[in-house]
Protein backbone atom coordinates (compact mmCIF):
# COMPACT_ATOMS: atom_id res chain seq x y z
CA UNK A 1 0.00 0.00 0.00
CA UNK A 2 0.96 3.62 -0.51
CA UNK A 3 0.06 6.30 2.07
CA UNK A 4 -2.87 7.27 -0.13
CA UNK A 5 -3.99 3.63 -0.24
CA UNK A 6 -3.80 3.43 3.55
CA UNK A 7 -6.06 6.45 3.97
CA UNK A 8 -8.56 4.92 1.54
CA UNK A 9 -8.33 1.58 3.38
CA UNK A 10 -9.03 3.34 6.68
CA UNK A 11 -12.06 5.10 5.23
CA UNK A 12 -13.37 1.89 3.65
CA UNK A 13 -13.20 0.16 7.05
CA UNK A 14 -14.68 3.13 8.94
CA UNK A 15 -11.56 3.43 11.09
CA UNK A 16 -11.89 5.98 13.86
CA UNK A 17 -8.54 5.35 15.51
CA UNK A 18 -5.03 4.75 14.21
CA UNK A 19 -2.72 2.63 16.40
CA UNK A 20 1.03 2.92 15.74
CA UNK A 21 3.09 -0.05 16.95
CA UNK A 22 6.79 -0.80 17.24
CA UNK A 23 9.06 -3.39 18.84
CA UNK A 24 11.16 -2.45 21.85
CA UNK A 25 14.71 -3.72 22.27
CA UNK A 26 14.00 -6.92 24.27
CA UNK A 27 11.10 -7.89 22.01
CA UNK A 28 7.73 -6.58 23.28
CA UNK A 29 5.27 -4.78 21.01
CA UNK A 30 4.46 -1.21 22.12
CA UNK A 31 1.72 1.09 20.84
CA UNK A 32 0.16 4.54 20.92
CA UNK A 33 -3.26 5.54 19.51
CA UNK A 34 -4.48 8.71 17.77
CA UNK A 35 -7.79 9.85 16.30
CA UNK A 36 -7.84 8.85 12.64
CA UNK A 37 -7.91 12.54 11.70
CA UNK A 38 -4.31 12.85 12.91
CA UNK A 39 -3.16 10.56 10.11
CA UNK A 40 -2.46 12.06 6.70
CA UNK A 41 0.04 11.46 3.92
CA UNK A 42 2.68 13.59 5.67
CA UNK A 43 2.53 11.25 8.71
CA UNK A 44 4.39 8.63 6.67
CA UNK A 45 7.35 11.03 6.43
CA UNK A 46 7.14 13.06 9.64
CA UNK A 47 5.96 10.36 12.02
CA UNK A 48 4.75 10.74 15.59
CA UNK A 49 6.86 11.80 18.57
CA UNK A 50 7.34 9.78 21.77
CA UNK A 51 9.62 9.44 24.80
CA UNK A 52 12.45 7.05 23.92
CA UNK A 53 13.86 7.10 27.45
CA UNK A 54 10.79 5.20 28.69
CA UNK A 55 11.44 2.28 26.31
CA UNK A 56 13.64 -0.53 27.64
CA UNK A 57 17.21 -0.45 26.38
CA UNK A 58 16.85 2.75 24.35
CA UNK A 59 17.57 6.43 24.98
CA UNK A 60 18.85 8.31 28.02
CA UNK A 61 16.58 11.00 29.47
CA UNK A 62 18.74 13.83 28.08
CA UNK A 63 18.13 12.58 24.51
CA UNK A 64 14.69 11.06 24.90
CA UNK A 65 12.72 12.51 21.97
CA UNK A 66 12.22 10.05 19.12
CA UNK A 67 9.93 9.49 16.17
CA UNK A 68 7.93 6.46 15.11
CA UNK A 69 7.26 6.63 11.37
CA UNK A 70 4.48 4.33 10.14
CA UNK A 71 5.17 1.94 7.26
CA UNK A 72 2.25 2.06 4.82
CA UNK A 73 2.83 -1.54 3.70
CA UNK A 74 1.89 -2.84 7.17
CA UNK A 75 -1.70 -1.56 7.38
CA UNK A 76 -4.25 -3.89 9.00
CA UNK A 77 -7.46 -3.50 10.97
CA UNK A 78 -7.24 -4.58 14.60
CA UNK A 79 -9.54 -7.58 15.28
CA UNK A 80 -10.03 -6.89 19.03
CA UNK A 81 -10.53 -3.19 19.77
CA UNK A 82 -14.06 -1.92 20.42
CA UNK A 83 -13.69 1.04 18.07
CA UNK A 84 -12.60 0.37 14.45
CA UNK A 85 -8.84 0.80 14.57
CA UNK A 86 -6.27 0.94 11.81
CA UNK A 87 -2.91 -0.54 12.85
CA UNK A 88 0.41 0.52 11.32
CA UNK A 89 3.83 -0.82 12.28
CA UNK A 90 6.38 1.97 12.60
CA UNK A 91 10.11 2.45 12.19
CA UNK A 92 12.04 4.46 14.79
CA UNK A 93 13.99 7.57 13.78
CA UNK A 94 15.88 10.52 15.22
CA UNK A 95 13.57 13.58 15.34
CA UNK A 96 16.27 15.94 14.09
CA UNK A 97 18.13 14.00 11.39
CA UNK A 98 15.31 11.53 10.55
CA UNK A 99 18.02 8.85 10.48
CA UNK A 100 16.80 5.34 11.40
CA UNK A 101 17.54 4.34 14.99
CA UNK A 102 20.26 1.70 15.25
CA UNK A 103 18.61 -0.12 18.18
CA UNK A 104 15.25 -0.46 16.43
CA UNK A 105 14.91 -4.24 15.88
CA UNK A 106 12.83 -3.74 12.74
CA UNK A 107 15.52 -1.49 11.26
CA UNK A 108 18.09 -4.24 11.89
CA UNK A 109 15.91 -6.69 9.95
CA UNK A 110 15.56 -4.16 7.13
CA UNK A 111 19.33 -3.79 6.94
CA UNK A 112 19.75 -7.58 7.01
CA UNK A 113 17.58 -7.97 3.90
CA UNK A 114 19.50 -5.19 2.15
CA UNK A 115 22.82 -6.79 3.04
CA UNK A 116 21.79 -10.15 1.57
CA UNK A 117 21.04 -8.42 -1.74
CA UNK A 118 24.33 -6.52 -1.65
CA UNK A 119 26.34 -9.75 -1.35
CA UNK A 120 24.98 -11.11 -4.63
CA UNK A 121 24.34 -14.45 -2.91
CA UNK A 122 20.58 -14.03 -3.06
CA UNK A 123 17.82 -11.48 -2.91
CA UNK A 124 15.37 -13.13 -0.48
CA UNK A 125 15.70 -15.01 2.78
CA UNK A 126 12.52 -16.96 3.44
CA UNK A 127 11.75 -17.67 7.10
CA UNK A 128 9.21 -20.12 8.47
CA UNK A 129 9.04 -20.28 12.30
CA UNK A 130 7.12 -22.89 14.28
CA UNK A 131 6.24 -21.15 17.57
CA UNK A 132 5.08 -23.42 20.40
CA UNK A 133 3.20 -22.08 23.41
CA UNK A 134 1.06 -23.04 26.39
CA UNK A 135 -2.62 -22.28 27.01
CA UNK A 136 -3.26 -22.09 30.75
CA UNK A 137 -6.41 -21.40 32.77
CA UNK A 138 -4.71 -19.71 35.71
CA UNK A 139 -1.27 -18.29 36.45
CA UNK A 140 -0.14 -16.75 39.73
CA UNK A 141 3.39 -15.70 40.66
CA UNK A 142 5.30 -13.46 43.04
CA UNK A 143 8.92 -12.44 43.45
CA UNK A 144 9.53 -10.20 46.46
CA UNK A 145 12.03 -9.82 49.29
CA UNK A 146 10.39 -12.48 51.44
CA UNK A 147 8.39 -14.60 49.03
CA UNK A 148 8.78 -16.27 45.68
CA UNK A 149 6.44 -18.71 44.00
CA UNK A 150 4.53 -19.56 40.85
CA UNK A 151 1.42 -21.66 40.42
CA UNK A 152 0.05 -22.76 37.06
CA UNK A 153 -3.22 -24.51 36.42
CA UNK A 154 -4.94 -25.99 33.40
CA UNK A 155 -8.11 -28.02 33.08
CA UNK A 156 -6.26 -30.55 30.94
CA UNK A 157 -3.17 -30.82 33.14
CA UNK A 158 -2.14 -34.28 34.24
CA UNK A 159 -1.81 -33.12 37.87
CA UNK A 160 -5.60 -32.54 37.96
CA UNK A 161 -6.64 -36.16 37.44
CA UNK A 162 -7.52 -36.36 41.15
CA UNK A 163 -9.10 -32.92 41.49
CA UNK A 164 -12.78 -32.59 42.46
CA UNK A 165 -14.06 -30.72 39.43
CA UNK A 166 -17.70 -31.53 40.08
CA UNK A 167 -17.41 -33.89 38.18
CA UNK A 168 -13.89 -34.64 36.96
CA UNK A 169 -14.36 -36.18 33.50
CA UNK A 170 -10.75 -37.22 33.00
CA UNK A 171 -9.15 -37.05 29.55
CA UNK A 172 -6.00 -35.20 30.62
CA UNK A 173 -2.80 -35.81 28.60
CA UNK A 174 -0.04 -37.54 30.53
CA UNK A 175 3.43 -35.93 30.43
CA UNK A 176 4.98 -36.14 26.96
CA UNK A 177 1.79 -37.75 25.53
CA UNK A 178 0.05 -34.64 24.26
CA UNK A 179 1.04 -34.89 20.59
CA UNK A 180 -2.00 -35.00 18.27
CA UNK A 181 -4.75 -36.38 20.57
CA UNK A 182 -8.37 -35.85 19.51
CA UNK A 183 -10.98 -34.23 21.78
CA UNK A 184 -12.02 -34.79 24.51
CA UNK A 185 -8.34 -35.31 25.44
CA UNK A 186 -7.52 -32.20 23.41
CA UNK A 187 -9.48 -29.42 25.13
CA UNK A 188 -8.37 -26.55 22.90
CA UNK A 189 -9.19 -27.52 19.32
CA UNK A 190 -11.79 -24.78 18.89
CA UNK A 191 -9.64 -22.16 20.64
CA UNK A 192 -6.63 -22.89 18.42
CA UNK A 193 -8.84 -22.77 15.33
CA UNK A 194 -10.17 -19.39 16.45
CA UNK A 195 -6.60 -18.18 16.78
CA UNK A 196 -5.63 -19.55 13.37
CA UNK A 197 -8.69 -18.13 11.62
CA UNK A 198 -8.30 -14.72 13.27
CA UNK A 199 -4.78 -14.58 11.87
CA UNK A 200 -6.13 -15.52 8.44
CA UNK A 201 -8.78 -12.78 8.75
CA UNK A 202 -6.05 -10.14 9.05
CA UNK A 203 -4.19 -11.48 6.02
CA UNK A 204 -1.62 -13.87 7.51
CA UNK A 205 -1.38 -17.15 5.59
CA UNK A 206 -1.56 -20.16 7.91
CA UNK A 207 -0.48 -23.78 7.55
CA UNK A 208 -1.77 -25.79 10.52
CA UNK A 209 -2.56 -25.95 14.21
CA UNK A 210 -2.30 -28.84 16.67
CA UNK A 211 -1.75 -29.91 20.26
CA UNK A 212 1.89 -30.32 21.20
CA UNK A 213 3.71 -32.91 23.30
CA UNK A 214 3.34 -31.50 26.82
CA UNK A 215 0.35 -31.72 29.10
CA UNK A 216 -1.58 -28.63 30.25
CA UNK A 217 -2.40 -27.21 26.84
CA UNK A 218 0.86 -27.02 24.91
CA UNK A 219 0.15 -26.10 21.29
CA UNK A 220 1.66 -25.12 17.96
CA UNK A 221 0.26 -22.96 15.17
CA UNK A 222 2.32 -22.49 12.02
CA UNK A 223 2.43 -19.63 9.54
CA UNK A 224 3.35 -20.02 5.88
CA UNK A 225 6.92 -18.91 5.17
CA UNK A 226 7.59 -15.30 4.19
CA UNK A 227 10.58 -13.01 3.57
CA UNK A 228 12.52 -12.13 6.71
CA UNK A 229 11.15 -8.66 7.49
CA UNK A 230 7.58 -9.64 6.68
CA UNK A 231 7.86 -12.67 8.95
CA UNK A 232 9.22 -10.46 11.72
CA UNK A 233 6.07 -8.34 11.39
CA UNK A 234 3.87 -11.43 11.30
CA UNK A 235 5.42 -12.92 14.43
CA UNK A 236 4.49 -9.90 16.54
CA UNK A 237 0.94 -10.06 15.16
CA UNK A 238 0.94 -13.80 15.89
CA UNK A 239 1.76 -13.35 19.57
CA UNK A 240 -0.68 -10.47 19.90
CA UNK A 241 -3.57 -12.40 18.33
CA UNK A 242 -2.98 -15.59 20.32
CA UNK A 243 -2.83 -13.75 23.65
CA UNK A 244 -5.98 -11.77 22.93
CA UNK A 245 -8.02 -14.70 21.61
CA UNK A 246 -7.05 -16.67 24.72
CA UNK A 247 -7.85 -13.73 27.00
CA UNK A 248 -11.33 -13.15 25.63
CA UNK A 249 -12.07 -16.84 26.13
CA UNK A 250 -10.92 -16.90 29.74
CA UNK A 251 -7.48 -18.42 29.13
CA UNK A 252 -3.91 -17.15 29.08
CA UNK A 253 -1.11 -17.88 26.59
CA UNK A 254 2.60 -17.89 27.37
CA UNK A 255 5.59 -18.13 25.04
CA UNK A 256 7.87 -18.75 28.01
CA UNK A 257 10.15 -21.60 26.87
CA UNK A 258 9.98 -23.75 30.02
CA UNK A 259 7.00 -23.04 32.30
CA UNK A 260 6.57 -26.69 33.42
CA UNK A 261 9.06 -28.91 35.20
CA UNK A 262 9.30 -32.48 33.93
CA UNK A 263 7.58 -32.00 30.57
CA UNK A 264 8.49 -30.59 27.18
CA UNK A 265 9.32 -26.92 26.81
CA UNK A 266 8.28 -24.66 23.95
CA UNK A 267 10.65 -24.23 21.05
CA UNK A 268 10.45 -22.25 17.83
CA UNK A 269 12.10 -24.25 15.07
CA UNK A 270 13.09 -21.84 12.30
CA UNK A 271 13.09 -22.93 8.64
CA UNK A 272 15.25 -20.81 6.36
CA UNK A 273 16.28 -20.70 2.71
CA UNK A 274 17.85 -18.28 0.21
CA UNK A 275 16.37 -17.44 -3.18
CA UNK A 276 17.62 -15.37 -6.11
CA UNK A 277 15.66 -14.09 -9.10
CA UNK A 278 12.69 -16.22 -8.08
CA UNK A 279 14.72 -19.44 -7.89
CA UNK A 280 15.56 -21.46 -4.75
CA UNK A 281 19.28 -21.76 -3.97
CA UNK A 282 19.22 -24.57 -1.42
CA UNK A 283 18.09 -27.44 -3.69
CA UNK A 284 20.83 -29.60 -5.19
CA UNK A 285 22.25 -33.10 -5.52
CA UNK A 286 24.34 -33.28 -2.35
CA UNK A 287 23.40 -34.66 1.08
CA UNK A 288 19.59 -34.78 1.64
CA UNK A 289 19.04 -33.02 -1.70
CA UNK A 290 20.87 -29.87 -0.66
CA UNK A 291 23.07 -27.57 -2.71
CA UNK A 292 26.65 -26.68 -1.81
CA UNK A 293 25.44 -23.21 -0.74
CA UNK A 294 22.97 -24.81 1.68
CA UNK A 295 25.70 -26.95 3.25
CA UNK A 296 27.94 -23.91 3.64
CA UNK A 297 25.00 -22.05 5.23
CA UNK A 298 24.66 -24.92 7.71
CA UNK A 299 28.38 -24.60 8.40
CA UNK A 300 27.84 -20.93 9.22
CA UNK A 301 25.06 -21.68 11.70
CA UNK A 302 27.15 -24.41 13.32
CA UNK A 303 30.20 -22.16 13.67
CA UNK A 304 28.23 -19.31 15.23
CA UNK A 305 25.53 -21.33 17.03
CA UNK A 306 26.65 -20.48 20.55
CA UNK A 307 26.66 -16.75 19.79
CA UNK A 308 23.34 -17.01 17.94
CA UNK A 309 21.73 -18.37 21.10
CA UNK A 310 22.09 -14.92 22.69
CA UNK A 311 19.36 -13.82 20.24
CA UNK A 312 17.50 -17.07 19.50
CA UNK A 313 17.28 -18.18 23.15
CA UNK A 314 17.48 -14.84 24.94
CA UNK A 315 16.06 -15.56 28.41
CA UNK A 316 17.37 -17.28 31.51
CA UNK A 317 14.35 -19.58 31.23
CA UNK A 318 15.46 -20.61 27.71
CA UNK A 319 18.20 -22.72 29.26
CA UNK A 320 15.76 -24.69 31.41
CA UNK A 321 14.68 -26.12 28.03
CA UNK A 322 18.18 -26.51 26.58
CA UNK A 323 19.24 -29.32 28.91
CA UNK A 324 21.42 -32.29 27.82
CA UNK A 325 19.57 -35.57 27.43
CA UNK A 326 16.08 -34.11 27.16
CA UNK A 327 13.89 -33.12 24.22
CA UNK A 328 15.60 -29.91 23.14
CA UNK A 329 18.18 -30.11 20.31
CA UNK A 330 21.30 -28.74 21.98
CA UNK A 331 23.81 -30.75 19.92
CA UNK A 332 25.41 -28.63 17.19
CA UNK A 333 25.16 -31.14 14.36
CA UNK A 334 23.07 -31.52 11.21
CA UNK A 335 21.04 -34.35 9.76
CA UNK A 336 18.13 -35.30 7.57
CA UNK A 337 15.11 -36.45 9.61
CA UNK A 338 17.10 -36.64 12.87
CA UNK A 339 15.34 -34.42 15.42
CA UNK A 340 18.09 -34.81 18.00
CA UNK A 341 20.36 -32.59 15.87
CA UNK A 342 20.24 -28.80 16.15
CA UNK A 343 19.95 -28.49 12.36
CA UNK A 344 17.58 -30.75 10.44
CA UNK A 345 16.91 -31.01 6.71
CA UNK A 346 13.22 -31.82 6.29
CA UNK A 347 12.86 -34.97 4.21
CA UNK A 348 9.97 -35.86 1.91
CA UNK A 349 9.84 -32.52 0.12
CA UNK A 350 10.47 -33.17 -3.57
CA UNK A 351 9.94 -29.63 -4.82
CA UNK A 352 13.14 -27.53 -5.02
CA UNK A 353 11.06 -24.63 -3.73
CA UNK A 354 10.50 -26.46 -0.44
CA UNK A 355 14.16 -27.32 0.15
CA UNK A 356 15.32 -25.60 3.31
CA UNK A 357 17.21 -26.02 6.53
CA UNK A 358 15.61 -26.09 9.97
CA UNK A 359 17.40 -24.65 13.01
CA UNK A 360 15.74 -26.34 15.98
CA UNK A 361 17.47 -24.73 18.97
CA UNK A 362 15.59 -21.36 19.04
CA UNK A 363 12.57 -20.67 21.23
CA UNK A 364 9.59 -18.28 21.01
CA UNK A 365 10.83 -15.88 23.69
CA UNK A 366 13.10 -14.41 21.01
CA UNK A 367 12.69 -11.07 19.26
CA UNK A 368 11.98 -12.31 15.74
CA UNK A 369 13.56 -9.36 13.96
CA UNK A 370 16.86 -9.94 15.77
CA UNK A 371 16.81 -13.76 15.79
CA UNK A 372 15.96 -14.10 12.08
CA UNK A 373 18.56 -11.48 11.14
CA UNK A 374 21.30 -13.13 13.20
CA UNK A 375 20.59 -16.57 11.70
CA UNK A 376 20.65 -15.13 8.19
CA UNK A 377 23.96 -13.37 8.85
CA UNK A 378 25.49 -16.66 10.04
CA UNK A 379 24.25 -18.39 6.87
CA UNK A 380 25.77 -15.66 4.69
CA UNK A 381 29.05 -15.92 6.57
CA UNK A 382 29.07 -19.67 6.01
CA UNK A 383 28.57 -19.25 2.26
CA UNK A 384 31.09 -16.43 1.92
CA UNK A 385 33.77 -18.43 3.72
CA UNK A 386 32.73 -21.84 2.34
CA UNK A 387 32.37 -23.33 5.81
CA UNK A 388 32.30 -27.12 5.66
CA UNK A 389 29.78 -28.47 8.19
CA UNK A 390 31.53 -31.84 8.30
CA UNK A 391 29.72 -35.15 8.16
CA UNK A 392 26.03 -35.37 9.04
CA UNK A 393 24.89 -37.07 12.23
CA UNK A 394 22.36 -39.66 11.15
CA UNK A 395 21.93 -41.48 14.44
CA UNK A 396 20.25 -40.64 17.73
CA UNK A 397 22.67 -38.32 19.46
CA UNK A 398 21.03 -38.98 22.83
CA UNK A 399 22.09 -42.64 22.60
CA UNK A 400 25.76 -41.98 21.78
CA UNK A 401 28.42 -43.24 24.20
CA UNK A 402 30.01 -40.45 26.28
CA UNK A 403 33.32 -40.57 24.42
CA UNK A 404 31.59 -39.98 21.08
CA UNK A 405 29.18 -37.37 22.45
CA UNK A 406 32.14 -35.39 23.82
CA UNK A 407 33.21 -34.61 20.24
CA UNK A 408 29.91 -32.90 19.38
CA UNK A 409 29.71 -29.22 20.39
CA UNK A 410 26.60 -28.12 22.24
CA UNK A 411 24.53 -25.04 22.82
CA UNK A 412 25.36 -22.84 25.83
CA UNK A 413 24.15 -24.03 29.21
CA UNK A 414 22.99 -20.59 30.37
CA UNK A 415 22.12 -17.14 29.08
CA UNK A 416 25.37 -15.85 30.55
CA UNK A 417 27.34 -18.39 28.50
CA UNK A 418 25.45 -17.35 25.36
CA UNK A 419 26.14 -13.65 26.00
CA UNK A 420 29.83 -14.38 26.55
CA UNK A 421 29.88 -16.31 23.27
CA UNK A 422 28.28 -13.34 21.52
CA UNK A 423 30.86 -11.01 23.04
CA UNK A 424 33.66 -13.14 21.58
CA UNK A 425 31.99 -13.97 18.25
CA UNK A 426 29.99 -11.18 16.60
CA UNK A 427 32.13 -9.89 13.72
CA UNK A 428 29.87 -11.75 11.28
CA UNK A 429 26.90 -9.72 12.55
CA UNK A 430 28.62 -6.38 11.89
CA UNK A 431 28.91 -6.90 8.14
CA UNK A 432 26.91 -4.39 6.15
CA UNK A 433 26.31 -2.45 9.38
CA UNK A 434 23.38 -4.81 10.04
CA UNK A 435 24.13 -5.10 13.73
CA UNK A 436 26.40 -2.48 15.26
CA UNK A 437 28.89 -2.61 18.13
CA UNK A 438 26.46 -0.41 20.06
CA UNK A 439 23.60 -2.89 19.53
CA UNK A 440 25.74 -5.87 20.53
CA UNK A 441 27.18 -4.21 23.64
CA UNK A 442 23.80 -2.83 24.72
CA UNK A 443 22.13 -6.22 24.26
CA UNK A 444 24.79 -7.92 26.39
CA UNK A 445 24.68 -5.16 29.02
CA UNK A 446 20.87 -5.15 29.22
CA UNK A 447 20.54 -8.92 29.43
CA UNK A 448 23.28 -9.25 32.06
CA UNK A 449 22.02 -6.41 34.24
CA UNK A 450 18.24 -6.87 33.97
CA UNK A 451 17.97 -10.64 33.68
CA UNK A 452 21.06 -12.73 34.45
CA UNK A 453 22.11 -10.76 37.53
CA UNK A 454 18.56 -10.30 38.82
CA UNK A 455 17.86 -14.05 38.64
CA UNK A 456 21.24 -14.94 40.10
CA UNK A 457 20.73 -12.65 43.14
CA UNK A 458 17.48 -14.23 44.25
CA UNK A 459 16.94 -17.41 46.27
CA UNK A 460 15.21 -20.10 44.21
CA UNK A 461 12.19 -21.86 45.78
CA UNK A 462 13.79 -25.24 45.19
CA UNK A 463 16.79 -24.17 47.27
CA UNK A 464 14.52 -24.25 50.34
CA UNK A 465 13.65 -27.85 49.45
CA UNK A 466 17.34 -28.66 49.23
CA UNK A 467 18.99 -26.59 51.93
CA UNK A 468 16.60 -25.18 54.55
CA UNK A 469 17.43 -27.84 57.15
CA UNK A 470 21.19 -27.77 56.62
Amino acid sequence: MTPKDVLAFAKENNARVVDIRFMDFPGTWQHCSFPIGELDESSFENGFGFDGSSIRGWQSIDASDMLVIPDAKTAKMDPFFKHPTLVLIGNIADPITKEPYSRDPRHIATKAEAYLKSTGIGDTCFIGPEPEFFIFDDIRYESSQHSSFYRIDSKEATWNTGKDEGPNLGYKPRPKEGYFPLPPMDKFQDLRSEMMLTLEDIGIAMECQHHEVATAGQAEIDMRFKPLLEMGDQLVWFKYVLKNVAYRNGHTVTFMPKPLFGDNGSGMHIHASFWKDGKPLFAGNLYAGLSQEALWAIGGIMKHARALCAFTNPTTNSYKRLVPGFEAPINIAYSGRNRSAAIRIPIGVDSPKAKRIEFRTPDPSSNGYLAFSAIMMAMIDGIQNKMDPGDPMDKNIYDLPPEELANIPSAPGSLEEALNALKEDHAFLLKGDVFTEDVISKWIEYKMEKEVTEVRRRPHPHEFQLYYDI
